[in-house]
């Protein structure tokens, strides 16, 4: 320890000068102790993720500072009061059977390290590109290097962005950004709405999720502010609120729930509401959500194709029997998400979202998904998975093997009800959904997924599937990779989807090999889409050589994309699936114990 020797006598604290003053020999012996305590210190691997709430290493920060909205919604006075608040569940959480696969011995090695470091490099360029030329605004344009608003103005990426921030140990830019946070006004807006369901998983889930990590109760105190702000949109007739929270309709008593609205939106807000609830004590939030999930077990049974729930839904009438067009993609996606989700979170206290799951997902094993007809020596395309659209007609239901990006989920979501569930075929399945889209991906040119394309299906998702040249002649996209007929929408927008359910897979069963899946994915996204400043959503997922950049990245590909591909990469007991739940924004919500 030779570069101690230099230590200042006068820099000691006056107590340990006062002992090496009476014996030089004892304070030497004290302070060789001292060094090398503080040096041990100093080498042992930081993972405040881990540590207990309220802790973390950004005290020397100043104090993170809630300052209330200039408009506090609480003081308005509801036209449509309940009449009782339903109280959160009480018993005793179930035991679930593990999620995360049993990484015996784990050696975070070489190669996984590497990796890591290089997703943490591409956040850090991205988040280095907003905090200079997009400061507080809800987007970075990556080509032109400007900030868009396009949710409120209440700094989108940085809020959704926080727990990034925190799990990849940036702790100066969380604080920074968290310090930020916590003093967004609310009532400072242009816009005369807010999109209901992306302000909650966003910036709701958002707060509510750095908190979950941090413990830093400005941020739950800013959460439920917001909360608060959000709760009013259910100040209608029935309680259910419509797709935009209008803020004057609100104050004045005049709003109504829509009447063909999609059936994700009101229908996943029940993670962040019932979170809320459980971390602030005020029942309200989830008593509020409960009524939607109400509504859902009631009507289950009751639509064109039971056991779904339409794309548009009238919620005024509470009636789902009208839409003929069911899919767990676009419009519908999270709502089929969020089942099991709430299962893990209030540990299992409420069977109806079990029930739920397993009648949905039967109905779409029945009728949603399908397998490509693709080549003999197609190994990777051979068992891959989609999930299309079901049309209903009076006499007959008309599959549709559209593939969309937004429906990549599906992998995740059959694989986390399958552990939860203990139904085993359901982890298979979700596996083949999450390999179909990896497929997918390297199915183009550039390495990445189109938002919607067509596939040539086989007749069963299971079973021989001959490649018929024949029918390939006569339908297939001749510019397109065996199995594909079109792409009807040929941009990436940078979505999380299919390394999201990569990710879900491997920490469910632990197969290597989908981490080298997910690094060629990332590979792609990085060689496709980056700009000067950062990344960029291209127009064309077909196109040889040069992308067209559409200057857009929007806060998903910080607060998801990137996290879910630095997650696969690291140890994992960093967020594990036994501990935490992702909400439809990625962002993790402690599960009850």
């Amino acid at each position: 320890m030779a570069h101690m020797r230099g230590w200042p006598f006068c820099c000691l604290p006056a107590r340990l000068r006062r002992i090496l003053a009476v014996d030089r020999r004892l304070g030497r012996v004290i302070l060789a102790a001292a060094v090398f305590m503080t040096v041990m210190f100093m080498l042992q691997p930081s993972r405040p993720h881990l540590q207990p709430e309220g802790l973390h290493p950004a005290s020397s920060h100043p104090e993170i500072r809630f300052q209330a909205s200039t408009f506090d919604w609480t003081s308005v006075t509801q036209q449509y009061p309940v009449s009782s608040i339903r109280p959160l569940p009480t018993d005793r959480p179930k035991q679930f059977p593990p999620i995360q696969h049993a990484f015996s011995g784990y050696v975070h090695d070489t190669t996984a390290k590497r990796r890591q470091q290089a997703v943490r490099a591409a956040f850090i360029r991205n988040w280095d590109s907003y905090k200079k030329h997009a400061w507080l605004r809800d987007e970075l344009t990556p080509v032109s290097g400007k900030g868009k608003t396009t949710f409120g103005g209440w700094a989108a990426t940085l809020v959704d962005s926080l727990d990034t921030l925190w799990i990849m140990d940036l702790w100066d830019e969380f604080h920074d950004a968290a310090a930020a946070a916590v003093q967004l006004d609310w009532a400072n807006t242009t816009d005369t709405a807010a999109n209901l369901f992306e302000t909650t998983i966003r910036h709701l889930g958002g707060l509510i999720s750095a908190f979950d990590l941090s413990g830093e109760p400005a941020l739950l105190e800013k959460a439920q502010e917001l909360g608060n702000m959000l709760y009013m949109a259910f100040d209608t007739p029935n309680r259910m609120p419509g797709f935009w929270f209008n803020f004057k309709d609100a104050k004045n008593g005049r709003q109504t729930a829509g009447t063909n609205d999609p059936s994700a939106s009101p229908c996943s807000l029940s993670l962040e509401f019932t979170r809320l609830s459980l971390l602030t004590g005020d029942a309200k939030f989830y008593d509020a959500i409960s009524r939607i999930t109400d509504f859902l077990e009631r009507t289950q049974s009751k639509s064109k194709l039971p056991g779904m729930w339409p794309k548009l839904i009238d919620f005024r009438d509470q009636t789902v029997d009208k839409e003929t067009s069911f899919t767990i993609g676009a419009l519908a996606d999270s709502l089929y998400e969020y089942l099991p989700k709430m299962s893990a979170l209030l540990g299992g206290q409420l069977p109806s979202y079990e029930k739920m799951y397993r009648a949905a997902m039967e109905t779409t094993k029945e009728h949603l998904l399908f397998r490509p007809m693709v080549s003999e020596d197609d190994e990777e395309g051979k068992d891959a998975l989609f999930a299309g659209d079901a049309h209903v007609r009076s006499d007959n239901i008309d599959h549709v093997p559209d593939g969309q990006h937004l429906s990549c989920f599906a992998g995740g979501m059959f694989g986390l009800g399958g552990k939860l569930f203990n139904i085993p075929d359901h982890v298979a399945i979700g596996e083949r959904l999450a390999r179909g889209c990896a497929w997918a991906y390297n199915a183009f040119p550039t390495g990445l997924m189109p938002e919607i394309f067509t596939i040539v299906p086989c007749d069963s998702i299971d079973g021989p599937c001959p490649f018929d040249e024949k029918r390939w002649e006569e339908v297939g996209g001749k510019n397109l990779k065996k199995g594909f007929k079109s792409a009807r929408d040929t941009r990436y927008i940078l979505r999380p989807e299919a390394i999201e359910s990569i990710f879900l897979l491997y920490r469910m069963t632990g197969k290597e090999d989908l981490r080298d899946l997910a690094w060629r994915m990332f590979e792609s996204v990085m060689k496709a889409t980056q700009t000067p400043l950062g990344n960029s959503a291209i127009s064309d997922v077909t196109v040889e050589g040069e992308t067209t950049k559409t200057d857009s990245m929007e806060s998903f590909f910080l607060a998801e994309t990137l996290k879910y591909f630095y997650l696969i990469f690291s140890p994992p007991d960093l967020i594990s699936l036994d501990d935490f739940v992702l909400n439809t924004e990625a962002h993790p919500f402690r599960r009850a114990k």
